[in-house]
């Protein structure tokens, strides 16, 4: 009984002081939205008490923070980056069990931010070179074929075959995605492209094994615009200019985001009048050197062109972890041109034998689509999945239309024409699972497959007694299947002044050819299998606050083009041939690298490179006829020393200069199974200065200079160089900006060089119509708010490869 007296009065007291606390401590939810009022994942809340931070947390999938016993004054802070941070305090116990705070888009203006934080036009990365082309007034009104030419280490032959740091092979991606076409094919695509479609571009010299494989000298990665801020908004650029020809192009981009949709639109559209002047001056030579021989072609090309490309895009957010991506591409581009040569023939004492001219109509057409659907899922705050798969179509026609005739009393008339259509379809599917752990370390983990149908037929034909005949000796019908499989991990990691990434990537690769044959050629076929391993990785050491070092290693393949496989003709000239070789194999390249970065201006580099099976291009000649066929072939080894100096700076407050040198030590073994030995030291420089005048104008002052050099084992090219002007002003108060440039002030951005071939030698020069004035416009519009930089919903990667060279 006693007990119960002391008992039930406790109870009471627990009660009423389980009743009391139950008052003053309660729970609370606090709903985050955006302005569409659509609940926000991510949002950081922070719960204050007296100026100091008690408890923070992220809203869920809801858009919901919930916290618990919570007395007296609290105070909530909502911030989510691109987004107005809010507050708002409350006082408990209170009635209010939930609340609502909406974060509203934080307001810059999309011109100021891009005055505020231009780059330097060429800059250094963890691996890569970035030149950005919006950082530019000398660029703007350039093709994108012409930027890569200015671009550090880059240079572009009289084939139309891009080399990096004297290396040639070079996997040209555009926003990630290989463009599968190189050659001819390949820089009609990037000469119609033009500066204002392009915010960067990435020169990659030792990938990651999330990259092909592909690319004996790395990646030339083309980054187009795509604006990121929330609303809708755009820019509009015009620009004209006149050379020997007249020439235009112009661009609109178009954005639009808000709540779970992001969309964009590109388009481009580029006119262009040229001029290519060509003169060969060809020595044929005895069994003593002696000249038994000469031929002189001057050679004039002119045409227009006129292009049209369209991306356009859209990211859909299923769900806060989900987003699902579709971007359309397409692209045509039309080249009709005229060439007027002529061949004079000259004996062994210089007296004139014979002259042909020759006239050349053609009418070139490139299409291509491409469809990419991509799909992003965050499995956890470390671990997300990406899958792609992309469909592409490539329609690409050559007309032709020869008319030979000798200059003589009486001279014959040869009259022939050409019909070589190509259709390319390929089909690619990847998948990549990235993980962090505890030390956040990044691992990567991923597959890929591509299939590839190239189609392409070339049909001749003689206008001989009056009637259109067959020319069997040419025509041809080629017809290419491959397949590539690939699968690869990476890892990222860092401990205290270390970082590195190792990565491994196995790649095997199937193909099929198939010649059909005529009435004068056999049908014939072939095919190869094989795979290899492709090793990458780095390894970086921040000695101290400005200095870091880092050695890197790559492994990596160069498949022959798909048409330079096909060994059939295609007409240059009437003495001069180009074809295919259907038993070139692979060339393999294992590179080195090393780098020293102090702070941000200075970067210097040494690297090497050892070439197995190296591509060259290999010049035959037919002494009977004259003819000169030119392809490709694998003539030995090549091995490359680099030595490379970058340098970033701000002398003043209104002059900023970037420089970069390029030394280059280059030494090709090997010709057919006969000991050839050709070595090559070239100095590769380029600067751009830009000043600040009266703090209303930006000038710019650029150039480049390129000693002799030699890409291919009998070709060797002379110096050449350009210097360039521009100026610039912001117009429509900062919306918009005039930029007028002169290139190429004193017409000697040239190809010329001297060819060794057997038994004959060819001088060459090859100039473009590349002194031009341009004047450009490009203005701004919509309402736009600063986000920083996300990823674009595509799982990307790569690949490359098909066209003609």
């Amino acid at each position: 009984m006693l007990r119960t007296k002391f008992i039930l009065p406790l109870i009471g007291l627990l009660l009423c002081a389980m009743v009391g606390r139950a008052q003053t401590l309660v729970n609370f939810s606090l709903l985050v939205i955006d302005e569409k009022a659509v609940p926000i994942q991510g949002a950081t809340v922070k719960l204050l008490q007296d100026n100091k931070m008690i408890k923070g947390m992220a809203t869920d999938a809801k858009g919901l923070a919930v916290f618990s016993n919570l007395k007296g004054s609290c105070t909530f802070l909502v911030s989510l980056t691109s987004y107005q941070p809010q507050t708002r305090t409350y006082q408990f116990p209170s009635n209010k069990k939930v609340d609502t705070i909406r974060l509203n888009p934080a307001t810059v203006a999309l011109q100021e931010v891009n005055v505020a934080s231009r780059p330097p036009q060429i800059e250094h990365k963890q691996g890569k070179t970035i030149v950005n082309v919006e950082s530019s007034v000398t660029i703007t009104g350039m093709s994108v074929l012409e930027i890569l030419e200015r671009s550090p280490g880059v240079t572009v032959d009289r084939s139309g075959g891009i080399s990096m740091q004297g290396k040639n092979g070079v996997l040209v991606m555009i926003d990630d995605k290989p463009t599968y076409i190189s050659g001819s094919d390949l820089n009609d695509m990037l000469s119609a492209m033009n500066s204002g479609q392009v915010s960067e571009i990435e020169l990659i010299t030792n990938p990651s094994a999330k990259y092909d494989a592909a690319g004996n000298a790395g990646i030339i990665n083309i980054k187009t615009k795509k604006t990121k801020q929330i609303g809708f908004n755009g820019q509009v650029t015009a620009s004209g200019g006149h050379g020997i020809y007249p020439k235009a192009n112009d661009n609109l981009l178009l954005n639009f985001k808000s709540g779970k949709v992001s969309s964009f639109f590109n388009y481009s559209y580029n006119y262009a009048e040229y001029l290519t002047k060509i003169y060969a001056l060809r020595e044929y030579f005895n069994s003593a050197n002696g000249i038994t021989s000469t031929l002189d072609q001057p050679s004039y090309f002119t045409g227009t062109v006129n292009s049209h490309t369209i991306k356009t895009g859209l990211d859909y957010a299923i769900s806060p972890k989900t987003t699902l991506g579709l971007v359309l591409t397409g692209a045509t581009n039309k080249r009709k041109g005229d060439n007027d040569a002529t061949a004079t023939w000259l004996n062994n004492s210089g007296g004139v034998d014979s002259a042909i001219s020759t006239t050349n109509i053609s009418n070139n057409k490139f299409r291509n689509g491409m469809a990419n659907l991509n799909l992003r899922h965050n499995i956890s705050p470390k671990a997300d999945i990406g899958a792609d798969i992309d469909v592409l179509h490539y329609d690409i026609s050559a007309d032709q239309a020869f008319n030979n005739h000798l200059l003589a009393p009486g001279g014959y008339t040869e009259l022939s024409k050409g019909d070589i259509p190509t259709t390319i379809d390929i089909v690619t599917g990847k998948v990549d699972y990235s993980l962090k752990n505890a030390k956040n370390d990044s691992w990567l983990f991923g597959a890929k497959a591509s299939r590839s149908n190239t189609d392409n037929t070339a049909y001749y034909q003689n206008f001989l007694g009056g009637n259109w005949v067959d020319d069997n000796s040419r025509s041809n019908h080629f017809i290419y299947k491959e397949q590539i499989s690939a699968a690869y991990s990476s890892w990222e990691a860092k401990r205290g002044k270390f970082s590195w990434q190792l990565g491994l990537r196995y790649e095997q690769t199937n193909y099929d050819a198939h010649q059909l044959g005529n009435a004068i050629q056999r049908d014939s076929s072939f095919s190869r299998n094989y795979g290899g391993f492709f090793p990458s990785g780095y390894l970086t050491w921040q000695t101290d606050k400005n200095n870091g070092l880092t050695a890197s290693i790559s492994r990596r393949i160069e498949r022959p083009a798909f048409q330079k496989l096909n060994p059939f003709y295609f007409i240059i000239n009437k003495y001069t041939y180009q074809t295919g070789n259907a038993f070139i194999l692979p060339q393999y390249t294992l590179n080195f690298e090393l780098s020293h970065q102090y702070k941000s201006w200075l970067t210097n580099t040494v690297s090497y490179s050892s070439i197995d099976n190296y591509f060259s291009q290999i010049f035959l000649n037919d002494g009977n006829k004259g003819i000169l066929l030119y392809t490709q072939g694998n003539v030995g080894h090549a091995y490359n020393f680099n030595v490379q100096s970058m340098v970033v700076l701000n002398p003043t407050g209104w002059w900023s200069t970037t420089a970069t040198a390029l030394y280059t030590h280059k030494q090709l073994k090997g010709f057919n199974g006969n000991t050839v030995t050709a070595t090559a030291d070239q100095l590769n420089i380029s600067t751009t200065n830009q000043f600040t005048i009266a703090k209303k104008y930006t000038a710019e002052l650029s150039g480049y200079y390129l000693t002799s050099s030699r890409i291919d084992i009998q070709e060797q090219l002379y110096p050449s160089g350009q210097l360039s002007i521009g100026l610039s002003k912001s117009v429509f108060n900062k919306k918009g900006t005039l930029r007028i440039n002169a290139r190429d002030l004193f017409y000697t951005n040239w190809l010329k060089g001297l060819t060794d071939f057997p038994t004959a030698t060819e001088y060459f020069k090859l100039q473009r119509d590349t002194r031009v004035v341009m004047v450009s416009l490009t203005y701004r519009f919509g309402k736009t708010y600063k986000v920083n930089k996300r990823s674009d919903g595509s799982a990307s990667d790569e690949m490359q490869r098909v066209g003609n060279g």
